[in-house]
């Protein structure tokens, strides 16, 4: 079915498509294709990140988290096929998964991968591409915390700063309203080759009304977001430095159900797109990543993309060209049918979002 863009410009149009829809913001009748999908995981997938092979991008791969007590880490190639020996089973609930490039680990820089498992209230942590444990045994969070659910991990997310540290940014299933959901831990080598974590701050807003999963940071800019379900996309600095203040929050009407997954898509060091999953709209709500003159913190929504993944919690996406299928980067999306759906930027930019 050809797609149509239907443009936001009078009382009716925003009466017929969503209240979200905005002057000027497009929305795309039809849902967006993935060009592929994944082989299906054991039980539930949750969350993926995609890891580039900087030497050469066509093996680049994408891991995802299979959720359950007896869950693991799935490894797919850019066809969508599981890599069987590189998948970790044996995990505890794991739920988000992050990583980044260039940790020091016995004296080298050491790609990693790093996912919550769930009931042991641990992250853990796995080198790349080669997907060993590099946490000796898991890596205790929220400690001192009491109550279940205040150390139940969830989101994840890595910063890693200009001058080169790097930071774990971990929530859970719930938390304080005010100062104290997320945690930021500083990582770095225990002395044995080993991630080590050190709680450098606790941060973070939180509305009450259900709970805080999707976490991304923008290193070049330095901010972290969240997604408060049911409330809105919260913004901080990244930089435990610079303060706990709310810089924004943005995506606050329109969302049919919970604010999830967050992804970044750069076009430069300050331009491009934040893309938050409107999970029970089976869409992805699509804002600015640069702020005004007038307010640096203001994300525009320009443009509503709905995709044939369902009720999608988690997301990924790289601006990079990988292979003839994915020469504008790669956007990947998690869906309830137990697998991940790949999309070209591209045809998720259509034709009112760049490409790079």
């Amino acid at each position: 079915m050809k797609r149509v863009n239907i443009f936001c410009a009078a009382p009716l149009a925003l009466l017929l498509l969503n209240s979200a829809c905005k002057p000027g913001t497009s929305t795309d009748t039809t849902d967006i294709k993935p060009v592929i999908i994944t082989e299906a995981v054991k039980y539930d997938t949750d969350d993926p990140a995609i890891w580039v092979n900087k030497a050469d991008p066509a093996k680049s791969l994408v891991i995802g988290t299979d959720k359950d007590a007896d869950g693991a880490l799935y490894v797919f190639d850019l066809q969508g096929k599981i890599i069987a020996d590189k998948v970790v089973r044996g995990l505890k609930r794991p739920n988000n998964v992050d990583l980044a490039y260039g940790l020091i680990l016995n004296g080298k820089p050491t790609d990693i991968a790093i996912t919550t498992e769930r009931i042991s209230h641990k992250l853990r942590i796995y080198s790349l591409p080669d997907i060993k444990p590099v946490d000796n045994g898991g890596i205790d969070m929220f400690v001192g915390e009491t109550g279940y659910e205040y150390r139940d991990l969830m989101g994840i997310s890595i910063y890693t700063a200009k001058d080169g540290k790097m930071y774990a940014i971990v929530g859970r299933k719930s938390g304080p309203k005010t100062g104290g959901y997320i945690w930021q831990y500083l990582l770095g080598d225990d002395g044995k080759g080993n991630v080590k974590a050190t709680l450098v701050r606790k941060f973070g807003e939180y509305s009450g009304k259900k709970e805080i999963e999707a976490i991304a940071v923008d290193n070049e800019l330095g901010y972290i977001y969240y997604s408060d379900e049911q409330t809105g996309v919260r913004q901080y600095y990244a930089d435990p430095e610079k303060g706990d203040k709310q810089l924004a929050i943005f995506g606050t009407t329109g969302f049919k159900a919970d604010h999830e997954g967050i992804s970044i898509y750069k076009l430069a060091d300050s331009t491009g797109y934040i893309l938050v999953s409107d999970q029970g709209a089976n869409r992805f709500q699509i804002f600015s990543r640069e702020g005004t003159k007038q307010n640096p913190f203001e994300h525009k929504l320009l443009k509503i993309a709905n995709v044939q993944a369902r009720e999608s919690d988690g997301s990924d996406v790289v601006n990079v060209p990988l292979n003839d299928t994915f020469k504008h980067g790669l956007f990947v999306v998690m869906s309830t049918d137990r697998t991940f759906h790949y999309y070209r930027w591209e045809d998720i930019a259509g034709k009112e979002l760049k490409v790079k």
